[in-house]
């Protein structure tokens, strides 16, 4: 279940914070951009996660929204690991809350958990549904007069606040829980080796603390670097975990003809 822990952790400590309510770059949400990544601990590539906005921005209950998507899958031949999640985040045109989250993740060869969260801030409340096999589960609901960042939008939050250079606290839905993610976006600028690349990658730096313990004991402080350009695409990131450290670094893109920019 180890790559279980480090998907959790990249979707998670890759946007945490709130700007303004003014809507997303067209730079940043680019329909059709599809982003892919290795998780490695300890040098052993353990998965992959790709991250995929989907053609829009799109509505959703009369709001726009744009539809982003993560696919998490282990390597096949790993012994005792067996992942494969599919993460749907209904993003806020602001690209900096969710409205709604959807998570299918495989339990067993025949047995997959379904969970979907609904935020109705019209009403002040998250409803939380769980079904197993398509047979409901259970179903609870939180009283909250804030908005909240799921596992999958808040990998698109911090493109859009990556230049905001300050720290914030954010409210986190996480293993529904509701909770916080402190994050300081540095400003600085830092070169980035990548090996999809031949030449160092101009990107930004940030860091954080996960002030909350999630699946298996996850929380702690976090860093990434991302691109210093309109785009602000994740080149790499790495997190703590109980047993060590977990990096994840960006192998494959399409969007368009961009590139990752030169470094100085």
């Amino acid at each position: 279940m180890l790559i279980y822990r480090l998907a959790v952790i990249i979707l998670t400590s890759f946007a945490l914070w709130f700007v303004s309510p003014t809507e997303a770059k067209s730079q940043m949400a680019y329909p059709g951009e599809e982003l892919e990544y290795e998780v490695s601990f300890l040098g052993i590539k353990l998965g992959t996660i790709k991250m995929i906005t989907e053609q829009n921005p799109t509505t959703l209950n009369g709001k726009k929204i744009y539809k982003m998507k993560a696919v998490i899958d282990s390597r096949p031949g790993i012994p005792f690991v067996d992942l494969h999640s599919i993460y749907e985040s209904w993003m806020d045109a602001s690209a900096t809350y969710s409205h709604q989250f959807a998570a299918n993740t495989k339990k067993s060869e025949n047995n997959w958990i379904f969970d979907k969260y609904i935020m109705d801030y019209d009403h002040s409340v998250i409803n939380l549904e769980k079904y197993e096999d398509k047979k409901f589960i259970s179903k609870k609901s939180i009283k909250t007069s804030k908005k909240w960042n799921d596992g999958c939008s808040l990998f698109f939050t911090a493109r859009q606040l990556l230049f905001a250079k300050r720290n914030i606290k954010i409210p986190t839905l996480v293993q529904e829980d509701t909770v916080y993610t402190t994050i300081a976006f540095t400003g600085k600028e830092e070169s980035m080796d990548i090996d999809a690349v031949d030449y160092p990658i101009k990107t930004t730096y940030f860091n954080g603390e996960a002030n909350w313990t999630g699946i298996y004991g996850i929380t702690g402080k976090f860093e990434g670097w991302f691109s210093t350009d309109e785009a602000r695409v994740p080149i790499k990131a790495k997190m703590k975990l109980y047993v060590g450290s977990a990096t994840i670094e960006l192998v494959k893109w399409k969007r368009g003809s961009w590139k990752p920019p030169k470094a100085d």
